[in-house]
């Protein structure tokens, strides 16, 4: 269209929810949206533009599987900003008709749904916490699905105008329609999950939440979108009355900022980590990129490990290394400026590997790659490198946090 007008994906740009979620702004319309958005919200894909040559994106085969083989395919480009996710301070309760919808508070995305005709046909009930492996795996492939008697109504509104068997599935009586198998024994219930996810990436950030839906459509969806807005909204400004006024940092004798391209000191890690003697395990930083530190660690026979580990065959204790990448994460968290002062505190450590030994006289290389962030919630790679060898490797986890006083 002339001048590339652009519409946010956000709650309040939803202007239909009959069949599906339709965006609209002026006498712009985009329509069935949901499948798209729910691919973006589910890969963690947070900052994108669909460039659309139509009313609405392709329906494909139905479902989402297209939609997340492109994006696999295009690739996903981590970025430094953080992103908050909404955390519900107390259950969300509606019914409308025979649908019924609550939102718990959860420490991540959880969906429970019940689906069914309104002659009860077909009921089936599924349950999954929303994960890229879980979405890739359980939801993306379920199709869109209508009863036989529906579609006169649909195609008298203008409605599924390109409705096909090999976009859908139809249920006519006992009866399934379609070009080929079921591709789960519950297909209807998870495109169900699959369109709420869709919804919920309308809230314009992601959700930690239990949602359990019965009978849900898009427009209790979109409703518990707003309900969900609402409830943030009056719990920030609540937040906000008893706050007391923020107060002034005492002037430091030397300000340190970490900088893409720029290395730092032992004298600057001092001024960012709050680590000391005999803990501090990196003596310098090399390098530092968008969503990588590179750090090094001159290993010696002075240091106090080795009076035990081991007195005649000195080793660095491998969860030393640990620590090493546990530390060079914090650095790579506190390129964003509202992170600077506070503190990284080691919460996990999956795919840990050690590969060799490391002994006094070794100069230890430590590469830390950002996997992803989410709200205070950080995971990084690390690995551990003497003479160009990988001595130890292992994917750690971090939370953002205020230092204790």
């Amino acid at each position: 269209m002339e001048g590339k007008p652009e519409i946010e994906a956000k709650i309040e740009n939803v202007v239909e929810t009959s069949r599906s979620t339709t965006l609209g702004k002026g006498n712009i319309r985009i329509h069935t949206v949901e499948h798209l958005l729910a691919s973006l919200l589910a890969l963690e894909i947070n900052n994108a533009y669909v460039e659309l040559d139509s009313c609405e994106p392709p329906i494909c085969d139905g479902s989402a599987r297209e939609f997340v083989r492109l994006i696999q395919v295009s690739g996903i480009e981590l970025q430094a900003a953080p992103v908050e996710p909404i955390l519900l301070s107390s259950p969300i309760e509606f019914t409308v008709g025979e649908t019924q919808m609550i939102a718990f508070p959860h420490d991540r995305l959880k969906i429970s749904c019940t689906s069914a005709d309104k002659k009860g046909r077909f009921t089936q009930f599924y349950s999954l916490e929303v994960t890229p492996e879980s979405y890739v795996r359980d939801l993306a492939s379920a199709r869109t699905f209508c009863f036989f008697e529906e579609i006169e109504g649909l195609i008298r509104g203008g409605l599924i105008k390109g409705g096909a068997l090999e976009n859908a599935v139809v249920i006519r009586d006992d009866a399934i329609l379609t070009t080929e198998p079921l591709r789960y024994a519950d297909e209807f219930v998870r495109h169900k999950i699959l369109d709420i996810v869709g919804d919920l990436s309308l809230l314009g950030r992601p959700l930690c939440a239990h949602v359990v839906a019965v009978k849900p459509g898009h427009g209790a969806n979109c409703e518990l979108d707003r309900r969900i807005l609402r409830q943030t909204l009056s719990d920030e400004r609540a937040m906000a009355v008893f706050l007391p006024p923020p107060e002034r940092p005492a002037p430091s004798k030397r300000t340190v900022t970490v900088e893409d391209g720029k290395g730092l000191d032992i004298d600057d890690l001092h001024q960012i980590l709050p680590h000391r003697y005999p803990f501090l395990m990196i003596d310098r930083i090399l390098e530092v990129q968008p969503t990588r530190v590179v750090a090094q660690k001159n290993v010696t026979i002075n240091e106090p490990h080795f009076q035990g580990h081991f007195p005649r065959k000195p080793i660095m204790p491998g969860v030393l290394q640990l620590e090493a990448i546990a530390q060079v994460a914090g650095i790579l968290t506190m390129r964003s400026a509202e992170n600077f002062g506070k503190l990284a505190y080691f919460m996990s450590a999956e795919n840990v590997k050690w590969r060799k030994p490391v002994v006094p006289g070794d100069t230890v290389i430590i590469e830390v790659d950002m996997l992803r962030t989410r709200g205070k919630i950080g995971k990084a790679k690390g690995v551990c490198k003497v003479k160009d060898e990988i001595v130890s490797e292992a994917e750690v986890t971090f939370m953002i946090s205020d230092p204790l006083d």
